[in-house]
């Protein structure tokens, strides 16, 4: 009896497909990793992808200095402290202008435009007179662009905000 228990742990025939069945499962085990690996690299991309588009369409939104018809004063209607968002409540804004026209090269159209207000800020310390002083006006351009391709629920949103000096020189008078 000891002797038919030995030649059986001996007995080598099936290991070939004990072992082809252990390598099966590591390959698969390896597949799927990388499968998920793969799947998080492309949502990585499209999120990096989407929030660089919503940036840069915020960041188109700030040309709106170019044309100077959005600074004219008829434009602007004053302001209540509390219609500002909660991180201009301590700037000096005494109106703004929420329609500004976007100049755009031919050619260039958004599916979704940027969004930008205009605020307009009283200036301190600047245009005090004297010689050779100037008037200035201030001004706070903050741009809302949105993602421009329309890919599942969710599209990246990012905001820009620039501060905007304009300094007239006055005529001397002799």
């Amino acid at each position: 009896m000891r002797n038919e228990l030995t030649n059986v742990w001996k007995d080598q025939s099936g290991m070939v497909l004990v072992i082809a069945l252990i390598m099966m499962v590591v390959l698969t085990l390896i597949g799927i990793a990388s499968t998920f690996t793969s799947i998080f690299e492309i949502k990585l991309g499209g999120n990096k992808r989407g929030s660089t588009n919503a940036f840069y369409t915020a960041e188109a939104g700030l040309g709106v200095r170019a044309n100077s018809a959005n600074f004219l004063p008829g434009n602007f209607t004053p302001v209540v402290l509390g219609d500002l968002p909660g991180d201009l409540q301590n700037e000096p804004i005494v109106s703004r202008f929420t329609a500004p026209v976007l100049p755009l090269p031919g050619g260039v159209n958004f599916v979704d435009p940027p969004q930008a207000v205009i605020y307009n800020v009283k200036p301190e310390g600047y245009g005090q007179g004297g010689q050779g002083a100037g008037t200035t006006k201030m001004y706070i351009i903050d741009s809302t662009g949105r993602d421009q391709i329309e890919v599942g629920l969710l599209r990246s949103t990012s905001r820009v905000r620039a501060k905007y000096v304009d300094t007239v020189q006055d005529e001397m008078q002799n």
